[in-house]
């Protein structure tokens, strides 16, 4: 390591060079990655939700659909509007009883739910089909085009209309998320370091590293738009300890290089390679088990995060030596004292008090398990929307003027008979919460001949292999209510065709729920595993794995269990980010502390003296880093108009600090009741003189 350091110091302009010319394909990958706005997208492609979606594409031409609603306006108003939107690019169909009529068939005579579906006092409804899926671009195109081009008297409702909201948002957000926690974490910085201008430093570094690993995200073709937006504040948030480390171990190392800066910084280099890379593989680890998730997000989230702390330890030892060896001086001029106060107060009370601080740990422990497991989880992310959105406004209006809440379509054989199918759609319409239903055979009636329906119409709603029905539901996406129905029309359409499939928003979010419960406890496990395994390793230890894991494990169900006694409700994918990050992140409070106290105890010091050596060493790089993290994520939870990503940083926010009073507070107090089980099941911690008294102990028995 210390050869490698000495490269790195040696050619340092070359290094900077190097670093900044990696902008610059980083910053074109960046542009050109795509970015996935459609949340549903990821669930398993083998379910029959995800199915029923390809097969409606390939059989018919058509992915997304939204509800177009049309206030106050004449018959043939509404058919030019009509043609209008046919007229846009990836816009299959528009159905409407202008279109379906051509304006010759009376109102009077259309068969009544039809004419319920398509108007209510002044509104009339027509359903739009786009020839590609809900948040493809060239959907989210249309819909945009169909905003320009309709009136103030329009409002299009869908999932479609949803994304395109949330990617106009995100996109004006992102940016300002970066801004917001540079400089707030540079405020923070700036109080807990020893140099006004090594802040700066500290988040052009990181700036690389984020640059680099975004511009490489345009290798897995596209990534989430909940990646894009965390990943900046995130990168920063879990790898400016690395910065901190490195510049702590420059100024240490200059009290034995008082004459050469690059020998100090070789060595600090070198030290930091080999304490860094240790402490990442915890969080590595933890962003890692997100990938074994079956809802892919996960895989999506830990992947890009894992490859943004590899970055962030990289241009730490790389790039960031190089700036403060270039701008040594300037970096020198600044300096000023210390603001943080020693602690030493604060860790002789916590040792004098550790069973106090551990039966408070326990006494919080079972209010945080029950909080833990019964706070509201909701999955209509478009509920946490702003309502000015267009979007928002007309999904409003869908529900209040014609009660509906959501819409399934139902596929089903095309040769099954007028006769079945209509039985079948009789059973659908008598099931609770169902508003309204619309297929082939509802619309050739009596007044209606086959021959007269538009052959336009017919191939919307049926084809050599199947036959759609529109279901409307005055249920909410993601309810108890909704989800019994979308089961109970399962079971319906199962006695007609067995290979029938039910598809849609409701129905895919119900999916769901099923595979991320299933997925939360999957990754809970194997990221509490990798971290128990590596901190096992690493300390050679029996019980240092479960003491410092518990510690942790605690401040994540008190920071989702005060969801509970809050009364809010989290995202589903609340817990699973959560309770894998906050692990990884900051279990390097707890391993700091821990290397601190085996080496004091090596050393020959008693178990008082070693815990109370090692919390007073740690303490400030805790509250920093702690500080840090926390600075890097609430800004963007205050400002974020995106109830997911508030949601998110908030948590993150709120979930470092409580790591970090808990660490400073139950893991000495753990170390001070547990030292002798503690010293006899990890290596290292004994001295020389403890082993031989040991060893004449067990000669002697």
């Amino acid at each position: 390591m210390l050869k490698f350091s000495e490269l790195i110091v040696k050619h340092r302009v070359l290094v900077l060079i190097i670093g900044v010319l990696l902008l610059i394909p980083s910053a074109l990958g960046y542009v050109n990655t795509r970015v996935n706005y459609d949340i549903l997208s990821y669930l398993p492609k083998d379910i029959n939700t995800m199915v029923g979606q390809d097969i409606l594409k390939e059989d018919f031409g058509q992915g997304g659909f939204s509800l177009v609603m049309v206030e106050g306006m004449s018959d043939k108003d509404v058919a030019a509007t009509a043609d209008k939107i046919k007229a846009v690019d990836h816009v299959s169909d528009v159905i409407c009883y202008q279109s379906m009529t051509g304006c010759t068939i009376p109102k009077e005579v259309l068969p009544s739910n039809i004419y319920d579906f398509f108007n209510h006092g002044d509104n009339t409804m027509m359903a739009v089909f786009f020839d590609d899926t809900t948040s493809a671009d060239g959907t989210l195109t249309a819909v945009g085009e169909m905003r320009k081009i309709t009136s103030e008297q329009c409002f299009i409702s869908g999932m479609s209309a949803i994304t395109l909201d949330m990617k106009n948002i995100t996109q004006s957000e992102t940016l300002i998320y970066a801004v917001i926690a540079v400089i707030l974490t540079s405020i923070v910085l700036t109080v807990t370091m020893d140099s006004f201008l090594i802040p700066l430093f500290f988040m052009l570094s990181i700036g690389f590293a984020v640059i680099w690993n975004l511009g490489s995200n345009i290798l897995l073709g596209e990534i989430s738009f909940i990646t894009q937006a965390l990943a900046m504040v995130l990168q920063l948030g879990v790898t400016m300890d690395y910065s901190i480390f490195l510049w702590h171990s420059y100024k240490e190392q200059q009290r034995y290089f008082p004459d050469s800066r690059q020998d100090a910084m070789a060595h600090a280099v070198a030290a930091t390679i080999t304490a860094v890379v240790g402490s990442s593989f915890t969080t590595i680890a933890g962003f890692l088990a997100m990938c074994f998730m079956t809802f892919t997000l996960g895989l999506d989230l830990g992947l890009v995060m894992a490859k943004g702390v590899v970055c962030g330890v990289i241009a730490c030892v790389t790039v960031l030596p190089a700036m403060i060896l270039i701008f040594d001086k300037p970096i020198a001029r600044t300096s000023h004292r210390d603001f943080l106060p020693a602690f030493r107060r604060t860790s002789s009370f916590i040792i004098k008090h550790s069973w106090v601080f551990l039966t408070a740990a326990i006494v919080i422990l079972i209010p945080a398990v029950f909080g833990n497991s019964h706070y509201g989880v909701y999955y209509k992310l478009d509920s946490t929307l702003p309502v000015y959105l267009d979007s928002v406004k007309a999904n409003t209006k869908l529900a209040e003027d014609y009660n509906m809440n959501s819409t399934h379509i139902l596929m089903f054989d095309s040769s099954m008979s007028a006769k079945d199918a209509n039985k079948m759609m009789n059973e659908i319409k008598s099931v609770d919460g169902v508003q309204f239903t619309m297929g082939f055979n509802s619309l050739v009636g009596s007044a209606i001949p086959e021959e007269a329906v538009p052959s336009e119409l017919t191939s919307v709603l049926k084809s050599d292999k199947w036959q759609l029905m529109l279901i409307g539901s005055e249920y909410e996406v993601a309810s108890d209510e909704v989800n019994a129905q979308v089961e109970r029309l399962n079971g319906i359409a199962a006695k007609y065709d067995s290979g029938s499939m039910l598809i849609g928003e409701a129905p895919a979010t119900k999916d769901l729920i099923t595979i991320t419960d299933r997925d939360f406890r999957i990754v809970n496990f194997l990221s509490i595993a990798a971290i128990f395994l590596i901190i096992a390793i690493t300390f050679k230890s029996l019980t240092l794995p479960v003491i410092l894991v518990s510690v942790i494990e605690l401040a994540i169900m008190i920071n989702l269990g005060t969801a509970f006694y809050t009364g809010s409700k989290l995202s589903f994918i609340a817990p699973i980010v959560i309770g894998t990050i906050q692990l990884g992140a900051t279990v390097d409070y707890a391993i700091l502390m821990t290397t601190r106290y085996r080496t004091e105890r090596h050393s020959g010091r008693d178990k008082k003296e070693a815990v109370s050596i090692a919390l007073s060493t740690s303490i400030k790089s805790i509250i920093t880093s702690a500080l840090g993290f926390f600075a890097a994520t609430v800004g963007v939870a205050v400002y974020s108009d995106i109830g997911l990503i508030s949601e998110l940083c908030m948590l993150l926010a709120r979930g470092a600090l409580i790591s970090m009073a808990v660490v400073i507070t139950m893991l000495p107090s753990m170390f001070m009741i547990f030292d002798k089980v503690i010293c006899r099941t990890s290596a290292g911690f004994l001295s020389e003189e403890e082993k031989k008294k040991h060893r004449n102990i067990f000669r002697t028995a």
